[in-house]
């Protein structure tokens, strides 16, 4: 199976990940939100396929792609493995001063 996060990665299948989340669509649904070919868009659907985070169905002419739960949960997983508990300090961190700067009546430093 090819590697999840890396097929993600590339702007255009995040994209189409992206407008998947809500329903499943036809592929010429999907390339009318994209200036690449239709060619193309049905190239990076199959890759998502192959990565195991999309499914698709045929129905006459016509190919139907949706997220494959089980796939886009692996994902997620990954995704996770990287958050740690460094960065929730971090982000804190960053939440208080952002909180402390806009509630103290003083402007943000300029740039």
């Amino acid at each position: 199976m090819l590697d999840a996060l890396e097929i993600a990665a590339e702007p255009n299948r995040r994209r189409l990940l992206r407008l998947l989340a809500g329903h499943e669509q036809a592929v010429g649904e999907l390339a009318a939100h994209f200036t690449i070919s239709r060619s193309a868009v049905s190239q990076h659907l199959l890759l998502l396929e192959q990565a195991g985070l999309v499914v698709a169905r045929k129905e006459g002419r016509n190919r139907y792609y949706r997220l494959d739960p089980e796939g886009m949960g692996r994902l997620r997983a990954l995704v996770e493995q990287f958050w740690t508990d460094e960065l929730d300090l971090l982000a804190a961190d960053a939440a208080a001063q952002a909180a402390g700067r806009h509630g103290s009546g003083n402007p943000a430093p300029p740039r």
